[in-house]
């Protein structure tokens, strides 16, 4: 089970020694991509199972080589919307435990020298907000881009069931997501210490995008 925090309302953590072990590899410096895709995947897949345990589901009819039972369907159509380009890093391992999920896309990247979103594509299904959208980013720094893309699902799409899985994330992202996105509950593998000058997060594991495809 997640843990919550008592200084982040808005934050669970899974302290899961499964999903700490595997986070710990990927921190290494000397983890190579493919090995840092499968172990962010496996911790994507086991967030996930944890994170849709309130999901609604609908009793139906069943017939089994035996006879007529009753069992449940999920009651509304699951979107993950991983943020380009890291968030893509995540999402097979989601779907790997609910393939029938539908995928939508943010384009969004930081700016270096400002440190702001900038948006660059968008792709949602129509009737997105029919139901559980999951934000999917493995890093939540400053949170511009997070915040970003919550405000498009939010406000453009009437999204009213998001939830955000990150793998690490830093307290100045969590606070600026709760101050612009209070109702948004996030869940993470570790919130680490805090942001260097740079905007990134330390200890963190650096550049997750090129650490994913091999772009070092």
């Amino acid at each position: 089970m997640p843990i919550s925090n008592p200084k982040h309302p808005n934050l669970k953590t899974f302290a899961h020694p499964v999903i700490q072990d595997k986070l710990t590899r990927i921190r290494n410096h000397k983890t190579k991509h493919a090995e840092f895709r499968r172990l962010l995947n496996e911790i994507a897949g086991l967030m996930f199972f944890q994170m849709s345990r309130h999901f609604k589901v609908d009793e139906i009819p069943v017939q089994t080589p035996v006879e007529e039972s009753v069992g449940f369907k999920l009651a509304n159509p699951i979107t993950l919307v991983p943020i380009l380009r890291a968030g893509v890093g995540m999402t097979d391992g989601v779907l790997a435990m609910i393939p029938e999920a539908r995928v939508g896309h943010i384009g969004v990247f930081r700016d270096e020298e400002t440190k702001q979103p900038v948006p660059y594509y968008c792709k949602l299904p129509s009737d997105i907000s029919r139901g559980p959208v999951l934000l999917i980013d493995p890093m939540l720094a400053t949170g511009g881009s997070a915040s970003y893309a919550a405000k498009i699902l939010h406000e453009e799409h009437n999204c009213q069931e998001i939830q955000m899985m990150c793998l690490v994330a830093a307290p100045e992202g969590v606070d600026r997501m709760y101050q612009e996105h209070p109702y948004l509950k996030i869940f993470t593998a570790s919130l680490d210490r805090g942001l260097n000058e740079n905007g990134y997060i330390l200890p963190g594991l650096g550049d997750a995008g090129d650490r994913i495809f091999g772009t070092l």
